[in-house]
C-alpha cells in the first residue's frame, strides 16, 4: 500500500514517502533550516524533530512521551494488550520503573565478554558467506551477505532452527516496512509471527537448552517467571532489532565504500582505523529512528503537541547537525571527535550496541580483506528499505579479488 505524495515535508511528512526513502539527507537539511520540527496529519497526528537538541530533549523525557510501542502505525497501542507495564516489546516498549527491570534481565547476554566470544563466529561466517558468492564479478551486498550475518547471530543466541533464516526477513518486513497498511491488515500480518514465537517458546519449554529463549522463560523478577507477553516481546525484539538494524548498517558501510574508493582504500590500508571508521558509519548511516507517544496534551518544543501523537525520533537526522558536529554532512574517515547518537540516548539507549559495532566490524573487514576493490555494479538499481530503519536491499557490487 503507497500514501499519497507528500508536497511538504513540514506540514505533511511520511517516512515511507519514496523521496525520504530513496535520499532523506536533504529533506532534513531543509526541515533544520526552517521546520526543525516537523508535523503531519498522516498516522493519526505525529510530528518529527530533526535538530540534535530537539532529539535529546524527547529522547530523554520519559514524563511527557511513553514508549508504549516503538514503531509509528496508523493505529495506536492499547493498554490493555499487552498487559501494562510490559508493552509490546520490553524493554524498548517499557516505561520507567518497569523498564530497568526489563532491561537489566537482557543487558547480560549483550556484555563486552560475551560478544568477543561470538566474534570468531561471526568472523567465520562472513568468510563462509563471501566464499558461497563463488567468484562471481557481480554479487549482492545486501541479500547475499549483509542481511545474512545478524540473522545467523541472532538466530543463534535465540537458539532458533538456523532453517528458519529464510523467515526472518519477512517478519522485518512486516513489522517495520509494513506501517502504512490499515489497522485490521497489520494485526493479520502479525498473527503468523505471533504463532511461529508461540512454537519457539513451546519447543524451548519442552527441550529446554543454553540459549537466550530459555533464559526468558526461565528467570525470575520477585520470584516469579516472566508473563508469555514478556517472553514474546523480548524475543521479537531481539530477533527484529538485531536483525534489520545491523543488516542495514553494513549494507549502508558497504554501498559508501564502493561509492568512495579513497575511503576504501585507507581502510585496505590501514586496518587499524577500522574502528574508528565504524562509528563514523554509524554516525553517516544511522540506520535507525525510534517512535514516541506523547502522555498529555502540552506544548513541548514549542508545538501543541496532542495525546497520543507520534514522535519520531530523528537520530540520523541529529547526527548531521552542524551545530554539534564539524563538517557534518561530510563523511569524514578517520573522525576522532564522534559522540554519535546511532544507538539512541536515554533509558532505552541500544543495549545491543556492542554486538552491532562487533558485527559491523567484523563484516567490513572481511568483505574488504575478500574484496580490496569494488564498486556500484549500477546505482540505480541499488533499492533502500522503508519505514524506521533504513538501509540497502538491493546491493549490486562489482568486485575483484
Amino acid at each position: 500500500m503507497t500514501n499519497e505524495p507528500v508536497v511538504d515535508f513540514a506540514t505533511d511528512w511520511d517516512h515511507t514517502d519514496p523521496r525520504w526513502v530513496q535520499d532523506p539527507y536533504p529533506i532534513w537539511a531543509d526541515l533544520r533550516e526552517r521546520c526543525p520540527v516537523a508535523h503531519t496529519d498522516r498516522y493519526g497526528g505525529a510530528w518529527f524533530p530533526v535538530t540534535h537538541a530537539g532529539v535529546t530533549a524527547i529522547a530523554t523525557d520519559t514524563e511527557h512521551f511513553t514508549s508504549r510501542t516503538v514503531v509509528i502505525g496508523n493505529g495506536r497501542p492499547m493498554e490493555e494488550a499487552p498487559p501494562a507495564p510490559i508493552g509490546v516489546a520490553p524493554p524498548i516498549s517499557s516505561d520507567p520503573p518497569f523498564h530497568q527491570i526489563a532491561r537489566r534481565l537482557i543487558l547480560p547476554a549483550f556484555a563486552p565478554g560475551p560478544v568477543r566470544q561470538l566474534e570468531p563466529t561471526v568472523r567465520a561466517l562472513c568468510r563462509r558467506l563471501l566464499d558461497d558468492l563463488g567468484g562471481r564479478a557481480v554479487v549482492n551486498g545486501g541479500t547475499e551477505y549483509a542481511q545474512h550475518i545478524p540473522s545467523a547471530v541472532i538466530c543463534r543466541m535465540l537458539g532458533f532452527p538456523e532453517s528458519d533464516e529464510a523467515r526472518f526477513g519477512e517478519f522485518v518486513h512486516v513489522v517495520l516496512e509494513g506501517v502504512n497498511h490499515p489497522v485490521d491488515e497489520r494485526i493479520e500480518e502479525f498473527a503468523p509471527i505471533e504463532a511461529y514465537f508461540d512454537e519457539q517458546i513451546e519447543d524451548h519449554r519442552l527441550r529446554p537448552r543454553e540459549d537466550l529463549t530459555s533464559y526468558l522463560l526461565n528467570v525470575e523478577v520477585a520470584g516469579q517467571k516472566l508473563a508469555v507477553e514478556h517472553v514474546r516481546g523480548t524475543m521479537v525484539l531481539i530477533l527484529v532489532a538485531g536483525i534489520d538494524t545491523t543488516w542495514s548498517a553494513i549494507g549502508s558501510s558497504l554501498w559508501h565504500l564502493a561509492r568512495h574508493p579513497e575511503d576504501l582504500a585507507r581502510l585496505v590500508e590501514e586496518p587499524d582505523l577500522m574502528p574508528i571508521a565504524v562509528e563514523e558509519f554509524l554516525r553517516f548511516y544511522a540506520p535507525v529512528t525510534m517512535a514516541r507517544l506523547v502522555k498529555r496534551d502540552a506544548d513541548l518544543l514549542g508545538c501543541p503537541m496532542k495525546e497520543d501523537d507520534w514522535i519520531l525520533l530523528g537520530f540520523p537526522a541529529a547526527n548531521r547537525d552542524p551545530t554539534v558536529f564539524a563538517d557534518a554532512d561530510r563523511f569524514i574517515v578517520d573522525r576522532l571527535e564522534n559522540r554519535h547518537l546511532a544507538f539512541g540516548l536515554g533509558i532505552h539507549r541500544c543495549a545491543g550496541s556492542n554486538l552491532a559495532r562487533m558485527e559491523l566490524r567484523v563484516a567490513i573487514e572481511e568483505f574488504i580483506a575478500r574484496y580490496p576493490t569494488f564498486t556500484l555494479e549500477d546505482p540505480g538499481a541499488v533499492t533502500w528499505s522503508q519505514g524506521q530503519v533504513r538501509g540497502p536491499r538491493h546491493l549490486p557490487l562489482r568486485v575483484s579479488a
